[in-house]
């Protein structure tokens, strides 16, 4: 996908030197909400089974459901700050703490995501097609292939609501430009992980005493 989609776009936005690096940044972190989120809306009705036969809290169904993606997410890790390394752009230590903490934000943001859709679902079986639909609309609000530059700044506000975007957008001007985002801009991340997180673990509690009749 990197491939094509860079063979395709770097006719539009060949003239950013940065480009290459940007993509394959918002990428990854896409993949990783997009496979997240997919799983997680699945983990209640797929482990169904294990219910009412083992004496554990449901919510781990959910949890671990995202593993593979958070596997992923770590070898990315290792590789984005490898390859900016190689190609002269290696992030300070400061950086890749900063990196991380977002991938931290961004796997609660998951979570809390995960945590409200896997029970809803069992409730309306429509919702995983719904989910599959604001998915694919996703990739094109979240500023992947384009920067957000193009986009006038009066509908900034709008894409910063769609969770990937603070975090791709984030993660590209710590790691590529190497300017942290201001601290304003911080809190109002750590707010929308905690509010998501919150209403999915509040969702979660309210649905999940009655997970086994939905199945």
């Amino acid at each position: 996908m990197f491939i094509v989609l860079m063979g395709v776009f770097s006719f539009l936005f060949g003239g950013d030197p940065t480009y290459r690096y940007n993509l394959i940044i918002g990428l990854f972190l896409w993949e990783f909400f997009a496979e997240a989120t997919r799983t997680g809306l699945l983990a209640m009705q797929s482990k169904g089974y294990l219910l009412n036969k083992v004496k554990f809290p449901a919510w781990i169904f959910v949890v671990t459901s995202a593993s593979n993606a958070l596997v992923t997410l770590a070898v990315f890790l290792a590789a984005i700050t490898l390859f900016l390394t190689l190609t002269g752009r290696p992030p300070g230590a400061i950086g890749i703490g900063l990196f991380v903490l977002y991938l931290v934000h961004y796997a609660l943001i998951v979570t809390g995501i995960s945590l409200a859709a896997s029970v809803l679902f069992l409730r309306y079986r429509d919702l995983n097609q719904i989910w599959d639909v604001a998915i694919q609309a996703g990739f094109f609000v979240a500023p992947i292939i384009y920067p957000l530059s193009i986009i006038p700044e009066r509908f900034h506000f709008f894409l910063y609501l769609w969770p990937p975007t603070p975090i791709i957008q984030f993660s590209r001007e710590l790691l590529v430009n190497g300017t942290p985002p201001t601290l304003k801009a911080h809190l109002l991340l750590i707010l929308m992980a905690g509010t998501i997180l919150m209403s999915g673990v509040l969702v979660f509690r309210r649905y999940a005493p009655r997970a086994a009749e939905y199945l």
